[in-house]
């Protein structure tokens, strides 16, 4: 026959279990806030900052929207070849054409899908529901796509 176990609490062992934990932290658990209390300043989190950048970004677009063309890329979030191909198009087109501000994936992008447009006006490139491995996107040159589109914005 096997011994009895000796409860923890009798031979102090290091050992805790559960029940043992939540009752100290019952006794230490901070006491509510008042509801007319204003609430600390937190520290921002790592999505809550890029949520702030983001609008940052926007807001100064807009502006920049103003006073010359803004250029829409849309581009899937499935594939990291579709942020690739995007941020390319931005980086040369702002560079090729002054006064131009381009913007990715204002709102959420549709799957398998790549598309330069102007904003409320003509598309210049669309590429929907392509199934992987995006061939029709892979085959195209973006160098010539970018100076096609740069040459029919001025």
């Amino acid at each position: 026959m096997p011994p009895k176990r000796k409860s923890p609490a009798a031979v102090g062992s290091p050992r805790k279990t559960r029940s043992m934990a939540a009752g100290k932290q019952r006794e230490e658990a901070p006491a509510k806030k008042e509801a007319g209390a204003p609430a600390p300043e937190q520290k921002k989190g790592r999505k809550r900052a890029k949520k702030d950048e983001a609008e940052v970004a926007e807001n100064n677009s807009d502006a920049v929207a103003r006073d010359g063309k803004r250029i829409v890329v849309e581009a899937c979030t499935q594939c990291r070849q579709f942020k690739i191909r995007a941020t390319k198009v931005k980086e040369d087109l702002e560079s090729a054409v002054p006064g131009v501000s381009v913007v990715i994936n204002p709102e959420k992008p549709r799957r398998g899908c790549l598309e330069i447009r102007e904003q409320g006006g003509e598309v210049f490139i669309s590429l929907l529901n392509m199934p992987r491995p995006f061939t029709a996107m892979k085959k195209l040159d973006m160098d010539e796509v970018i100076k096609d589109i740069a040459n029919k914005i001025c």
